[in-house]
């Protein structure tokens, strides 16, 4: 029987010359920071330190515009303190009392025992909760504001209180306070040396991930699936897959990554790959792999991605498999560049393209959800000067963006693990992608957030013009299936079906379970979240969902037997890269993909 778990703690000496040592480090960091920020100049950050100081004075200003609602505020918060002490008094004596303030459903932050069991970090925990919806109906509630301000104060503040919950500071957190305990320090001397070191790599800036960036390496750990480049262009190289069946179907499959991240989001591991999983379903696959475009492509527009992308793909497709009609699937900014091809291609009555998929695609953006807290007149005006002088966006900025809208989730959490902790976190597929971010093109990002997500111009009939043709959805009339989860923040999922309504074809509108990557990559095998199909699409997103039927698992079969109903599902002798018309450039994934961004 194996004897008890001992634990290696350090010194009290050993620990005080190790806080020496890290003070050290500390003082470097700070100067680092200094010079990066005054000597270079590096100032530009999102959300701009600017608005968001412009943003509280406004809602500082409209609070103390009426005093006496403020007051009224402030009495009901110390009302609500009172109620919830009475009520923690009274569950000392009947603990089967319930509390008046619980995590809403998901909140995982208060999971450990001690923050029931525990009476002190119990009533902390309420007074967090309760302090939390009182400032965010204060911030709701106040008079005068504009929608635009409104919602850009409601986002801040709501960063600020999830920074200030009790759960990320080490003096407040059960958790921590017990592993400090149980190592006599030595967890948090490991976790911030863990913090300094991240810090002096970043100078003063903390990864976009936990973990090590060697932690995967691209062709042996993720994206494996086999194929070749078979053609390129400055912006992308398209792969072809190595057939997994002897026969395959007729119709090639495109699919239209995103250029936000990298491709390989569909083809992680072999359990979870959607690229995989197509090619063994017996499809002939191609998909664009996006440059990570640095200061030397700035000029580069939407209409390059459009030339440079998927019209040229579908060139190189029949090339290489004779093929001239191809099904398109598009992701995210993939679908909604996957959209713009079918209009264009509908106004040169030209006839490509099969079957169209779009996953968690935005078209219609006049409610981009929390994204349009970033997007304003003004703060795109900061935006397009930092992308005219550096010549593109920082890969850093997105991810930076993304991780915000759930930052417990992707930033306090780990922060909680890696630092207060002191644990090396677990290599994860998801967390390694999401840290290998791409740049931007300044004058693609430019038209894109301004046109698209400002001005909101592809869902008005020839408002947008690319290669010299007028776009318009109406006259998409190809057969298009539109996957969307449920508690996307990215795109909303209320929002993209605004988006599918705009389409002149037959449209299958599915929601899916979870957000906006775990709700697409989600294998049968998983067993996982679920989808909800309707054949309707009222005008009304909830109307469509009350009446809309619940499928347990993935929604993957679901699609394929849709794409199936389609022309093109005659079987042919399986396609190996370079047997058609493409001669191989190199084993996939290819080397734009494994262009890793400095910053």
């Amino acid at each position: 029987m194996p004897g008890p778990t001992t634990v290696d703690t350090p010194e009290p000496a050993e620990l005080l010359e190790r806080l020496a040592a890290l003070a050290g480090r500390a003082g470097r960091v700070g100067a680092a920071v200094v010079e990066r920020l005054v000597v270079e100049h590096e100032t530009f950050e999102i959300p701009a330190p600017e608005i968001v100081a412009a943003t509280l004075e406004e809602l500082a200003r409209a609070l103390l515009a009426e005093p006496d609602r403020l007051t009224a505020a402030i009495l009901d918060w110390h009302a609500r303190l009172a109620a919830l002490q009475a009520r923690q008094l009274a569950r000392r004596i009947d603990p089967t009392l319930p509390p008046l303030w619980t995590p809403e459903p998901g909140d995982r932050r208060f999971a450990d025992p001690d923050w029931e069991e525990d009476f002190r970090f119990d009533t902390l925990k309420q007074v967090y909760l309760m302090s939390c919806a009182w400032v965010r109906e204060l911030v709701e509630r106040a008079p005068g504001l504009d929608p635009k301000t409104r919602a850009r104060a409601v986002f801040y503040i709501r960063l600020a209180l999830e920074a200030l919950a009790p759960t990320n500071h080490p003096a407040t957190n059960p958790v921590v306070l017990r592993e400090a305990a149980k190592s006599r320090g030595e967890s948090l001397a490991r976790g911030l040396e863990r913090l300094l070191a991240d810090l002096e790599r970043g100078r003063g800036r903390l990864p976009a991930a936990p973990g090590r960036a060697d932690a995967f390496v691209l062709g042996r750990d993720l994206a494996t699936t086999e194929g070749a480049v078979v053609y390129e262009t400055e912006l992308a190289q398209l792969v072809q897959y190595a057939p997994r069946t002897e026969t395959v179907r007729t119709r090639p499959l495109l699919i239209v990554p995103p250029w936000i991240n990298k491709y390989y989001i569909l083809d992680l591991r072999p359990r979870n790959s959607f690229v995989r999983w197509c090619v063994d379903q017996g499809l002939t696959v191609f998909v664009l792999s996006w440059v990570n475009p640095g200061p030397e492509l700035a000029h580069k527009s939407f209409e390059d991605y459009l030339q440079e992308g998927p019209l040229s793909a579908l060139e190189a497709i029949e090339r290489a498999t004779g093929e001239r009609v191809v099904d398109v699937l598009g992701y995210c900014l993939g679908g909604t560049l996957t959209a713009c091809l079918l209009a264009y291609l509908a106004a040169r009555d030209e006839r490509r393209v099969g079957r169209a998929t779009f996953l968690t695609t935005m078209l219609d953006f006049a409610e981009p959800g929390e994204l349009g807290v970033f997007i304003d007149e003004r703060q795109l005006e900061l935006l397009e000067r930092h992308m005219a002088q550096r010549g593109c966006l920082e890969a850093r900025h997105m991810q930076r963006v993304f991780a915000l809208l759930r930052a417990n989730d992707l930033v306090w959490s780990f922060f909680v693990q890696n630092y207060l902790l002191g644990r090396e976190p677990p290599p994860f597929d998801l967390l390694h992608w999401n840290a290998d971010g791409t740049r931007m093109p300044y004058m693609m990002h430019r038209f894109y957030l301004r046109a698209l997500y400002l001005e909101n111009r592809l869902v008005e009939p020839d408002a947008v013009r690319l290669l010299g043709v007028p776009i318009d959805l109406g006259r998409i009339r190809n057969p298009a299936y539109f996957l969307s989860t449920r508690e996307d923040h990215i795109a909303p999922w209320r929002s993209t079906y605004a988006g599918a309504r705009r389409l002149a074809g037959p449209v299958r509108f599915v929601l899916g379970g979870s957000g906006h990557i775990a709700g697409v990559v989600n294998p049968p095998e998983a067993g996982k979240y679920g989808y909800w199909t309707r054949a309707a699409l009222p005008a009304d997103p909830d109307t469509w969902l009350s009446a809309a039927r619940f499928r347990p698992g993935s929604w993957w079969p679901h699609w394929l037997a849709w794409l199936r109903r389609g022309g093109g599902d005659r079987r042919v002798p399986a396609r190996r890269p370079g047997e058609g018309g493409l001669r191989p450039i190199e084993p996939a994934p290819g080397r734009y993909v494994r262009v890793r961004a400095d910053g």
